[in-house]
């Protein structure tokens, strides 16, 4: 029998009951972090900026003690969050919600909402390394209409294909800057207008490598929801 309480609404209607629990402020949310391959606390922490500390630990001791998720302890004594059966079985529900609010909520909507340690975390663990050089390469954001503290992001591509987020100076050579404002960028990530035309409008620059200029929609992409059919949902969120 399913570990997962039927309180809350008193109806027996399962909606009601899934809803009790996954509908609850920040939970589907952690849930995309969780799906998307985010399992320690500092992951999620940075793909949910917003959430206190507290309030995060709260949800992942409700979502354990229902069964959804699991800790564990990784090689290095951390503890982490890994998705139960019940809790992958959200997957296709966590996609199609999103897939669901790209297409039908106004874009007007979704970029009132700017965030660039959001936005770059998603870029990080979406970005494909293949198509990058077999050496290491550094990309560097810079959002030219937000504070000076805030302006400056890197993502740095080992060889290996593994990719970090660094909010400093990691101290090596920018092989690509990508100068651009916060809005021209978060379109282009959520699909509502392409790199190409932000270029054209002279909203986005591309200073570095042409090989990685000429390829970035390649690595870079757009984000898992961007299309309306659901098929890279489907393979973003893994």
């Amino acid at each position: 029998m399913s570990s997962i309480s039927h309180a809350g609404y008193g109806q027996f209607c399962p909606v009601a009951m899934a809803s009790e629990l996954v509908c609850k402020r920040w939970t589907t949310l952690i849930l995309r972090e969780l799906l998307s391959g985010s399992h320690r606390y500092g992951e999620l922490r940075k793909g949910l900026p917003r959430i206190s500390p507290a309030l995060l630990t709260d949800r992942l001791r409700e979502l354990e003690s229902k069964g959804v998720i699991r800790r564990a302890v990784t090689d290095k004594g951390d503890n982490c969050y890994l998705l139960t059966e019940a809790g992958e079985a959200l997957r296709p529900i966590v996609i199609a919600l999103g897939v669901w609010g790209h297409q039908w909520v106004e874009s007007s909507a979704s970029l009132a909402n700017l965030d660039p340690s959001l936005l770059m975390w998603d870029m990080r663990r979406n970005l494909d390394p293949r198509p990058l050089p077999k050496r290491r390469s550094v990309v560097q954001f810079v959002y030219r209409d937000l504070p000076r503290a805030k302006q400056r992001w890197w993502l740095v591509v080992e060889a290996q294909g593994e990719v970090d987020l660094c909010y400093g100076d990691p101290g090596f050579e920018v092989d690509l800057r990508v100068v651009a404002e916060l809005r021209s960028m978060t379109a282009i990530w959520m699909g509502f207008v392409t790199l190409a035309d932000e270029i054209d409008r002279g909203n986005v620059q591309l200073i570095g490598e042409p090989g990685l200029k000429r390829t970035i929609d390649a690595w870079l992409g757009v984000s898992p929801f961007a299309s309306k059919n659901g098929e890279r949902a489907t393979q973003g969120v893994a």
